[in-house]
């Protein structure tokens, strides 16, 4: 798990550094199934004016498409941030066995900040998590695109 691990965020953060250069929030997100990628996603809210254009949200729409169903039971999904409270409904609703994230969000996040919404016994699904993974690389491309940001107005 752990170098796998290294390797699946270092995708999610390729899709992060895509998101950045496209002006949105880099945030980028893979879903994988076994040893491969069947969904990616990075933030497009802006570009698609849709509050909803998550990068997990659309890794796990595409994961779906690809494997032609919307139960993901037997996938992992690796993010650069801890997701927000609709990713993690989200995640839950697919069934996903498996989050692992960067950096945590002490504003938004429901795996492990604000909410533990992954663990918690009320849900039909729990999804196990791991945190901290390559967290300061993942962290280090939000503070600069919101220097940049700031800079700007």
């Amino acid at each position: 798990m752990g170098n796998s691990d290294q390797f699946w965020m270092k995708q999610a953060l390729d899709e992060a550094k895509k998101a950045y250069s496209e002006s949105e929030v880099p945030v980028g997100a893979v879903v994988v199934l076994g040893d491969r990628i069947v969904g990616r996603g990075r933030n497009a809210k802006e570009k698609n004016q849709d509050p909803t254009a998550h990068a997990e949200v659309l890794a796990l729409r595409r994961a779906a498409t690809e494997l032609g169903r919307w139960r993901l039971h037997d996938c992992q999904l690796f993010v650069t941030l801890e997701p927000c409270p609709m990713c993690v409904g989200a995640m839950l609703s697919a069934r996903i066995e498996r989050l692992v994230f960067g950096c945590t969000d002490p504003k938004a996040g429901a795996a492990v900040s604000l909410l533990q919404l992954a663990d918690d016994p009320r849900f039909n699904h729990r999804m196990q998590v791991a945190s901290g993974i390559m967290a300061e690389e993942s962290a280090e491309l939000l503070r600069e695109f919101f220097r940049l940001r700031r800079k700007k107005k």
